[in-house]
């Protein structure tokens, strides 16, 4: 058994912290993985351990019910969670948090102090089985936190204080909600008696985040923690994941009390509300109508990362070419005979070529956001749309499709495919004549770029780093050219070795998120592709990953400008310069600010590159130095990222030529 299940309480709501263990076997949402049974009374469901596939537990005061036995039959004893007070032993609310924290297999957190959260630090210090990894901005932590949660598939969790503190994790907060980012946010607040009355460091923290959190909360009652914190991570990780904040005023965090393990989650309507399994009457149909197409695509987003061996399967089995969502990079292996790569403003002519002349769209996992389709009416207008999504929400939020199943793609997945299986002989799917158009299509417009003479061109970086690691780093970037770069050219052939601000488009996730994946993925290669502008944004983390010898490899494409503003400048502005050179203006010749000096003032090596024939060395040497290390690649202004679909665009309006040295 995992580490997670051996810390796992018997009777504590969670069992597991995560539907999303590494393993890529794993599920989505454990809730309806197995079919599970739930209790007539929806407080206190019954659900129960399987061998090897740790779900979710809810404490059950009643027999469970004869279909529960016979799922959980084979069941194996978990291990009991071993406190470190005795059972009747009161304890400080800040040491029941900690403790909650422990039960639900969490061995990593992202915290940062102040007046309001040093209880809960104190606690922190009292448990041998929690690290914490210090950053040197909320920002930073939140960012790491989820940098944690995408590379492995657990939840992260960050704690910060109250006031600046806390308003300092909302872009991190609202980036997890966009990208479905399973997190867990702690809070400290001023004391209960204190809240409402403008206090030193006071923000109402809840009412912030509301519209950009899954659910959150203010404890008002020292007793409610154990309870608070199985929701928050059950919420964090079922369903559409995402995140959670709890909000502990330090008077609570003092309390002493003697905690109750055993208390039932409350969230009827919540666990009414998720979906089921999929129907197989709807399985059928879409079954059906891939039989009936000429010209199908697949359409692959985020959705899809805990489903990669049943997506695999499907395209075995059916032959269809795949296109991945930004979100979706890894799903399905980019280096595969039927990937066309990413679609959407900056994908493939291919990818988007084949969108247009679709007949039948598989949408899985995706919500058709606007820098995938471009102008709406114009995008799959002569297909017909099958969407497969567990956020009810998002199913005809954009686009209405033809058949739409609300539910876990993986389940779907798995039983399209014991469709298929079953009439294999009889259905004779062949899109052979498909798959060539497609090909002459790749052959005509490949990802390419220009040269610069002896300058290193960006995308040529991306590909030299592909080849020396042989495309197993972990990738985490900022956001601008170089995040679209890094999406095109470096070859991912795996779940969770993309990490990005997607929805939200954070610039400064590079440096943090990459932190975390270190802390998730200790034997991995971590490479932040950042860019300078991103870069700079949360530049003092290189101090945690010095002192926590994170081995990040930051690949630093260095233009001294806003590159992507600067292209829509160059493209719709006839190149006026707004604010977009973050260089001196003083001195244009010299590279400012000198990025190597950052490193040294953390301690951390660093080189710089300017010349082609140097690079593939340079990186060699980055790769190979113990820890953590910045490669400072200096790459021309005027390079455009192509293709590009301008926004409310189609596909015929495609650029495909063109850069920063000619005039629009």
């Amino acid at each position: 058994m995992s580490k997670m299940a051996a810390t796992a309480p018997t009777s504590s709501f969670l069992t597991k912290p995560s539907p999303f263990p590494s393993s890529k076997n794993s599920s989505a949402n454990p809730l309806f993985r197995f079919a599970l049974p739930f209790s007539p009374n929806p407080q206190k469901p019954s659900l129960f351990r399987r061998p090897l596939h740790i779900s979710n537990s809810i404490s059950h005061p009643n027999p469970p019910s004869a279909a529960a036995t016979a799922i959980s039959t084979a069941a194996a004893e978990p291990e009991i969670f071993v406190s470190r007070f005795a059972p009747d032993e009161p304890r400080k609310g800040a040491d029941v948090l900690v403790e909650a924290l422990e039960r639900q297999g969490v061995t990593n957190v992202f915290a940062y102090p102040g007046g309001a959260s040093m209880e809960i630090h104190q606690a922190l210090t009292r448990s041998n089985t929690i690290r914490n990894v210090l950053p040197r901005h909320e920002q930073g932590g939140v960012f790491a936190a989820e940098g944690y949660a995408r590379s492995s598939g657990l939840p992260g969790v960050c704690i910060a204080t109250s006031g600046p503190g806390a308003t300092n994790l909302v872009s991190g907060l609202a980036d997890a909600l966009l990208d479905s980012v399973p997190l867990v946010a702690i809070t400290g607040q001023v004391p209960r008696r204190m809240i409402g009355t403008d206090a030193f460091q006071e923000t109402p923290i809840v009412e912030v985040t509301r519209s950009i959190t899954k659910h959150n909360y203010l404890v008002l009652d020292v007793e409610d923690i154990p309870r608070i914190v199985s929701e928050a991570f059950f919420l964090a990780t079922s369903g559409r994941p995402g995140p959670v904040l709890i909000d502990v005023p330090k008077d609570i965090q003092q309390q002493l009390v003697v905690p109750n393990w055993n208390q039932p989650l409350k969230l009827p309507g919540y666990l009414a509300r998720l979906p089921k399994n999929p129907d197989e009457a709807h399985l059928e149909q879409i079954v059906r109508l891939i039989s009936e197409s000429k010209k199908p695509v697949l359409y692959v987003g985020g959705g899809c990362l805990n489903s990669c061996e049943e997506l695999r399967r499907f395209v075995e089995l059916t032959g269809i070419p795949v296109a991945s969502t930004l979100m979706g990079l890894g799903s399905y292996p980019l280096s595969g005979d039927l990937s066309l790569q990413m679609l959407g403003m900056h994908g493939t002519v291919y990818a988007n070529y084949a969108v247009d002349k679709a007949d039948l769209l598989l949408a899985f996992g995706v919500r058709f956001d606007d820098r995938v389709t471009g102008k709406l009416e114009a995008f799959a207008s002569r297909a017909k749309i099958v969407h497969i999504d567990i956020d009810s929400a998002e199913i005809g939020k954009n686009k209405q499709p033809h058949v739409s199943v609300c539910g876990d793609v993986k389940p779907a997945l798995e039983g399209m495919n014991k469709i298929l299986e079953g009439k294999a002989a009889k259905l004779k799917l062949d899109f052979s004549r498909w798959r060539e158009e497609l090909e002459e299509q790749k052959q005509k417009y490949p990802l390419s770029y220009k040269t610069f003479g002896e300058a290193i061109p960006p995308q040529y970086a991306i590909q030299v780093l592909d080849e020396l690691t042989d495309g197993k780093a972990i990738v985490s970037t900022g956001v601008g050219q170089h995040q679209m770069w890094a999406a095109q050219y470096y070859k991912y052939n795996r779940p969770r070795q993309w990490l990005t601000s997607g929805g939200l488009g954070a610039m400064g996730f590079g440096l943090p998120a990459a932190m975390g994946a270190a802390v998730a993925n200790p034997d991995s290669i971590i490479v932040d592709i950042d860019g300078d502008g991103s870069f700079i944004m949360n530049v003092q983390e290189l101090a945690t990953v010095k002192v926590e010898n994170l081995p990040v490899k930051i690949l630093l494409l260095n233009n001294q400008h806003l590159g992507m503003v600067v292209q829509w400048e160059d493209r719709f502005y006839k190149a006026n310069r707004a604010h977009t050179y973050l260089g001196d203006p003083s001195n244009e010749s010299e590279i400012f600010p000198n990025m190597l000096k950052f490193a040294e003032a953390c301690g951390v090596p660093a080189a710089r590159v300017t010349k082609k024939k140097d690079l593939r060395a340079a990186i060699q040497k980055m790769l190979d130095t113990p820890g953590p290390y910045l490669l400072d690649v200096i790459v021309p202004h005027q390079e455009h990222v192509l293709p590009m679909i301008p926004s409310g665009g189609a596909f015929k309006d495609v650029i495909t030529e063109g850069d920063g040295r000619t005039k629009y």
